[in-house]
């Protein structure tokens, strides 16, 4: 088979990016995929090429709306297959005629915890699955029993789909997450590889800015970036205050974005980002992850990052197009308790929980509205016998542990003096730091100042958001 005729035929494109060949070629050999590729390198594109070619239902578990949103965008408007989401943004009577009627579609987006309702899970069962993705599978390990805990039983669903073909892609994995996924996805799988690449991108500047005056120095950036951006915050109070700021003191077109909102109020949002209608979106991280809009010209942080993992996920955005890009921290003296508190709360929750399955008096049954979502999620799996308490403590536990240590890292990187990507690429286990030319951090040179001029907003994003319009406009037609 010609891969490189069936990649310009399908998709487009005349040549493979880095990784993209080699995980396709092992997953049409039959062999199940651990594929962590640096961000932007279009690792949708795997499971697409290697889907259209399957025979059998593509089902791709995905940690978020705008994510799947997007991915159905894009396969639409290449008119490959036929893809659909199963989210929260269907009615009752829509995710009945989905199930209904999956034979007229070839790649199912949903989330891990749609994939679990019984109706789902027993209508899939009756489907002959060609291929199953995990994307961002980081999620996995990062997301999983103290937060999301239908991601660490996964692989239930691979056995009552008969262990089908698997792909596992993220961008993000030190050693030991590459270790859990493993663990959770393919351990009893046979036939397994891994194609690890590096997670360096060269084309994003890296800046961090310690600061007590943060709005002033966000005004600033802002006002001479005049390009397409994200900012980042940790809270959903933040976003929606950044932005009112943005909207009082500049003239650029902002919104913000966040987990509170309603599925059709994000969907509306993420689209006029997409289509060049906002230049700038003040969003939580339930926006960006693997969103494929290629000119983004800078991520800034307005607020600290929980971990590094989630900060290089996060400033991935940037740059998709492979022009010169930048991120920027800003950090102000104690921006980090936010997550301290996040900390807490997720111990008192596990405590709770314990004092509940110990009291005599509790009838557990009784008490399970009376918790909030997560705590129900770890007492159904206490009830269904998936682990004594002993075994759910310890795992919170240790997971606890991991994000003070994540935070602790993310605070080295903010206090880092030498060089911040090689600090980024050793945390992530990678023994062969490349320097990009001209281009790396505030510690080793780099400075607004003097790349500014790089990153100015390209002048055919008009031309760009009327042909997006006209995409829109076709593929609106054809679904009548």
């Amino acid at each position: 088979m010609d891969l490189e005729k069936n990649l310009m035929t399908h998709f487009g494109y005349s040549s493979f990016k880095a990784g993209q060949k080699e995980v396709i070629t092992h997953l049409l050999s039959g062999k199940s995929t651990l594929a962590v590729l640096p961000t932007g390198t279009g690792k949708s594109l795997c499971y697409e090429y290697v889907g259209m070619l399957l025979e059998g239902l593509v089902i791709i578990v995905s940690p978020l709306l705008s994510l799947m949103e997007d991915q159905v965008r894009r396969l639409q408007m290449k008119n490959i297959g036929k893809p659909i989401a199963m989210n929260s943004s269907l009615t009752f009577f829509e995710k009945e005629y989905l199930l209904e009627n999956l034979n007229d579609y070839k790649f199912l987006f949903l989330s891990p915890e749609m994939l679990f309702q019984e109706k789902v899970r027993q209508t899939l069962t009756s489907y002959k699955v060609g291929l199953f993705v995990v994307d961002e599978a980081h999620c996995v390990s990062q997301w999983g029993v103290d937060f999301r805990p239908e991601y660490s039983k996964l692989s239930l669903i691979q056995n009552e789909l008969g262990n089908p073909l698997t792909l596992a892609l993220t961008a993000t994995a030190t050693p030991e997450v590459r270790e859990e996924i493993k663990l959770r996805l393919f351990s009893s799988n046979k036939c397994y590889t891994e194609v690890i690449h590096s997670i360096n991108r060269e084309n994003i500047g890296l800046i961090v800015n310690q600061t007590i005056e943060k709005d002033e120095l966000l005004l600033e950036y802002i006002e001479k970036l005049q390009a397409k951006g994200i900012i980042y915050c940790s809270t959903r109070k933040n976003t929606e205050k950044v932005h009112e700021f943005l909207a009082t003191h500049t003239s650029i077109r902002t919104a913000f974005y966040h987990g509170g909102m309603t599925p059709m109020e994000r969907l509306l949002i993420q689209q006029q980002f997409i289509l060049n209608q906002l230049d700038v979106l003040c969003a939580t991280n339930a926006f960006g992850m693997g969103i494929d809009k290629p000119d983004i010209r800078f991520v800034i942080h307005y607020d600290c990052p929980d971990s590094l993992s989630n900060y290089v996920q996060e400033i991935g955005r940037a740059g998709r197009d492979g022009q010169a890009s930048l991120a920027i921290l800003l950090y102000r003296k104690g921006d980090e308790r936010i997550h301290y508190f996040f900390q807490t709360e997720s111990q008192i929750d596990r405590e709770l929980l314990k004092t509940m399955v110990e009291s005599p008096k509790i009838n557990l049954e009784e008490a399970f509205p009376l918790v909030n979502e997560i705590q129900q999620k770890w007492l159904q799996g206490y009830l269904d016998e998936e682990y004594s308490l002993e075994e759910l403590e310890l795992r919170l536990v240790e997971k606890e542990g991991t994000r003070k240590r994540s935070l602790y890292e993310m605070m080295a990187y903010i206090q880092e003096e030498t060089c911040r990507r090689n600090f980024i690429q050793k945390a992530f286990s990678e023994t062969e730091v490349k320097m990009p030319q001209g281009l790396c951090c505030d510690c080793c040179g780099l400075s607004f100042d003097n790349y500014q001029a790089e990153i100015v907003q390209s002048p055919e994003d008009a031309t760009k958001s009327f042909h997006w319009r006209q995409s829109f406009l076709r593929l609106f037609k054809d679904e009548e």
